[in-house]
């Protein structure tokens, strides 16, 4: 695919000022075009906004779902749920959308809603600092410098890769890469391959590559818990439907998002046995092997880690070309893996289902607030923030699906439109009292990760029995929110002045 336009060059940002020394100056700078920035870019306009630009590091927009391209990339929440709701896709081809229609509807948007000329692509953010004095964010970009009144960081949680800490990772002499960053030069056919990891990624692309190598050995760590996946081709008569009555999809969607606030329940009480039982029932129809099953029956209760779907995973194993090994890797070698229990298995390629950094995200290390630290200083591996959109010392930062605003049970999309909201009533908040900067309380956001903390504690994710890359290194649940949509909705419907911060805007004439 191709770009949506030619990357900018030198020109400066749509409704952008000269700031002193000739810098750029908006309004907002959004960093990152996925679906949260493009989200935010589009109501804005619409709102009659112009002073922003939208700073993407890649190519084009997109996010996660352009840099995604691994053989059967495919979202695991419905497609109508899946999308902006104030732009429905009649047109989606399945109940479940793969990555290519995903990224080709993200830049339809773009298109359609007229946010081009606000996008900066290659502009990947090295550093930001926030100037007291000037009441003003300093970015540092790709392409040079620029500043803005509001920084909304919205680079989402699924963006950096993780590799393992293997010893010896970095001297194997053959091709090795993550699944987020799949080489398309690299022949597969008839390799001896290594699979790491066994997580959402893997368990789709493992069934692709598996009909073509000569050897499959995949390194699982933990098995996960895996249910029938109910995607299936959306009719023709269903999508002319939906063009010609667009209540009807509404309907639809309004449907699948009640079913999915339903699960909550299950989540928050600890176990979810109905489904546990059909996992159980797929695994024993699809693995005859008495051994085999063991070793992929998980010890853990179904939703401790992410539930993840597929009818072809457990197939793909059970064939004479494919290993399960469950032992841990003890190092890589130029040409081999070897595992703990001493075993030494010569491979081609290895590649990385593992998942990518999410309490430890590295813009969070480019951010400096009042006192100059940077936000994952701050932070110091364990993310807090009030309501997962604004972190006390920082002003006039928003953060876009920050800490505990992950999802388990459906579209991650709910959230950020709610915080989109929240975000522009605290713009007309702060305008409609001429203040300069807005910062939320302390108090409040420690009362609100206290409660998020106390709601978490006796959820499935907290005591399901398993590790998972929900919890930070303290053990703390700082990725998810413990409760329905809905709620979440409810709390982010207005902007509270009493738990944030004014300060009152410089005066004009003078100097910053």
């Amino acid at each position: 695919m191709t770009a949506v336009v030619d990357p900018p060059s030198g020109r400066p940002a749509a409704g952008a000022t000269a700031g002193p020394g000739g810098t750029p100056h908006l309004r907002i700078a959004i960093v990152g075009g996925g679906f949260s920035g493009l989200g935010l870019a589009i109501r804005l306009r619409q709102r009659g906004v112009e002073d922003f630009v939208v700073l993407e590091r890649g190519s084009d927009v997109g996010g996660t779902w352009r840099d995604n391209t691994y053989p059967g990339c495919q979202c695991d929440v419905p497609s109508h749920l899946y999308s902006f709701s104030f732009a429905p896709n009649p047109g989606w081809s399945r109940t479940y959308s793969t990555q290519p229609e995903i990224w080709d509807y993200l830049r339809r948007c773009a298109r359609d809603f007229g946010v081009l000329p606000h996008l900066r692509f290659e502009h990947e953010v090295t550093g930001a600092h926030w100037d007291e004095p000037a009441q003003r964010w300093v970015l540092d970009t790709a392409a040079g410098r620029l500043t803005a009144q509001f920084l909304v960081a919205a680079q989402g949680g699924l963006s950096e890769p993780a590799l393992p800490d293997i010893p010896g990772i970095d001297s194997f002499a053959g091709p090795a890469f993550h699944s987020a960053r799949w080489r398309h030069d690299v022949d597969l056919r008839g390799l001896r391959v290594a699979v790491v990891g066994t997580g959402a990624s893997a368990i789709q692309f493992v069934p692709r590559i598996q009909p073509q190598v000569a050897r499959l050995h995949v390194f699982q760590r933990t098995p996960p818990w895996i249910v029938p996946h109910r995607d299936r081709p959306i009719r023709d008569w269903e999508r002319r439907l939906y063009r010609t009555l667009p209540a009807a999809q509404l309907a639809v969607r309004g449907t699948v998002y009640l079913a999915r606030e339903s699960m909550v329940s299950g989540f928050m009480g600890g176990s979810l046995p109905i489904a546990e039982r059909l996992a159980r029932r797929h695994l024993e129809r699809q693995v005859a092997d008495p051994e085999l099953r063991a070793r992929l029956t998980p010890h853990y209760r179904l939703g401790c880690k992410r539930i993840l779907l597929s009818n072809e995973y457990y197939p793909a194993l059970t064939r004479p070309n494919v290993e399960l090994v469950t032992a841990g890797i003890r190092e890589v070698r130029p040409h081999s893996v070897v595992s703990d229990d001493g075993v030494e298995r010569e491979v081609d390629a290895i590649l990385y289902g593992t998942g990518f950094k999410v309490t430890d995200v590295p813009i969070a290390g480019r951010l400096r607030g009042r006192d100059g630290r940077a936000l994952a200083e701050v932070w110091d591996r364990s993310p807090q923030a009030h309501l997962g959109t604004t972190v006390a010392g920082f002003p006039n930062l928003f953060l876009m699906t920050g800490p505990n605003t992950g999802l388990g049970h459906t579209s991650v999309v709910v959230m950020a439109e709610a915080q989109i909201r929240y975000l522009l009533d605290a713009l007309h908040h702060v305008a409609r009292r001429s203040a300069g900067a807005v910062e939320v309380r302390e108090d409040a956001q420690r009362r609100f990760n206290e409660e998020t903390q106390r709601r978490l504690a006796g959820t499935v994710w907290n005591t399901g029995g398993c590790k998972s890359w929900y919890l930070d290194r303290h053990g703390r649940n700082t990725t998810l929110w413990p409760g329905t949509t809905l709620a979440y909705r409810r709390r982010l419907r207005s902007f509270d002045p009493a738990e944030h911060v004014l300060h009152p805007a410089i005066p004009a004439g003078v100097p910053a």
